[in-house]
């Protein structure tokens, strides 16, 4: 068995549409992170120190709720998780998937979305914060890649 679920936490859309390309050019199910309380575009503004994104980046303890969770992990072994980048890191609601996934076992590859940020920085974060899972490697994309760019990603050199 080598099934792949891209789970994936979308804000604006743009984490989404890779998501979706990814599972277009390989076999594998899709999985959306859906936050308990949607965020408007007045949560997402990272120059307001008062907007809910920024609160919660602020808070390392910071877990915002989850509205769904993911039925079937043990009939994947291998995970994509996409997200976009927020102040160099994972938006916290990442941290609550973490948490509430039992990723034990799998293979789990990082695609972040940014308009300038790269991935390692999150991705060393999560490594650091969840050591006993199997991270493999992350990449940035951007929505524009070819399907080889996402099967490249994920197989192992």
């Amino acid at each position: 068995m080598n099934k792949k679920l891209i789970c994936y936490f979308s804000a604006s859309g743009v984490t989404k549409n890779v998501a979706l390309k990814m599972a277009q050019n390989m076999p594998a199910d899709l999985f959306e992170i859906v936050p308990k309380e949607r965020y408007t575009s007045n949560d997402l503004d990272w120059n307001d120190k008062t907007s809910r994104s920024t609160k919660e980046m602020n808070d390392i303890n910071s877990r915002p709720e989850i509205l769904n969770k993911v039925e079937n992990i043990d009939n994947y072994d291998t995970i994509l998780l996409g997200y976009p980048i927020w102040w160099y890191t994972c938006p916290r609601i990442i941290n609550t998937f973490m948490e509430e996934t039992d990723l034990s076992g799998k293979k789990v590859y990082i695609f972040v979305t940014s308009g300038g940020s790269a991935a390692e920085g999150s991705f060393n974060d999560l490594k650091k914060t969840y050591p006993n899972v199997n991270f493999i490697k992350a990449k940035r994309f951007n929505g524009y890649e070819n399907a080889e760019d996402y099967l490249n990603f994920i197989e192992e050199k």
